[in-house]
């Protein structure tokens, strides 16, 4: 199986992302609007609509008591050049605060570091240019490629974070790393790379106050 395939690309990515927008529905005034833009860990590969991030997300924001719209902009298969590419015309009026998690398929191909840096600037200047709050989500690369690789990968977030004075949360797959490494596959789907749906509550466990942060960072301003 291709990288590609592992992560599942789709090849019908504007009209995916039309239709996330199209059903978006209205906003209520006093309603935070955040956009998750992503690859297929934020799209919701694999998974039935409820079960992927953006909607457990929602769920767990309102469930803390947020007043928030969670806009799923995950295309399986992205890259942070393709982030990149459609970021300003993803970024409606509306959206108030973005969630940037992209970068795990630059390192599954072993594209530059550099390169994906880049892209995440631009998409953070973007962001900054129209006045939208962001919590930038990082990666760990694994060693494949070599120390160097993988510490000009993982240096990569933080360094973007402090430099746009964005929030930060270290790893997308911070919620299982609490997790007994024996019981991480039955929280995968079966091509190992992607969380099934537990797996995602997790995920959203630990990500989860990040995201508040990001939604009264984006209420107060």
């Amino acid at each position: 199986m291709s990288l590609d395939q592992q992560y599942g690309v789709l090849k019908t990515v504007g009209k995916t992302i039309a239709v996330v927008f199209g059903l978006a529905g209205s906003v209520s005034a006093g309603e935070v609007t955040v956009m998750a833009l992503g690859d297929s860990l934020t799209q919701g590969y694999g998974l039935t609509q409820g079960d992927g991030f953006v909607p457990q997300l929602e769920g767990w924001l309102r469930s803390q008591g947020a007043e928030v719209r969670v806009l799923n902009a995950g295309v399986s298969g992205d890259t942070t050049a393709g982030g990149l590419a459609r970021v300003a015309w993803s970024l409606t009026p509306e959206v108030d605060a973005m969630i940037v998690a992209l970068g795990g398929n630059d390192m599954l191909r072993g594209i530059d570091p550099g390169s994906a840096k880049d892209n995440l600037a631009g998409i953070l200047e973007v962001a900054q240019s129209q006045d939208v709050d962001v919590l930038l989500v990082g990666m760990r690369a694994p060693g494949n490629f070599g120390p160097d690789y993988k510490a000009a990968f993982d240096a990569m977030y933080p360094a973007l974070s402090t430099q746009y004075g964005t929030l930060y949360a270290e790893s997308f797959l911070e919620g299982l790393g609490s997790v007994d490494p024996s019981e991480v596959q039955s929280l995968m789907q079966g091509d190992g790379i992607h969380p099934n749906k537990q797996g995602v509550a997790l995920i959203v466990d630990a990500l989860g106050p990040h995201v508040m942060q990001l939604i009264q960072k984006a209420s107060a301003e």
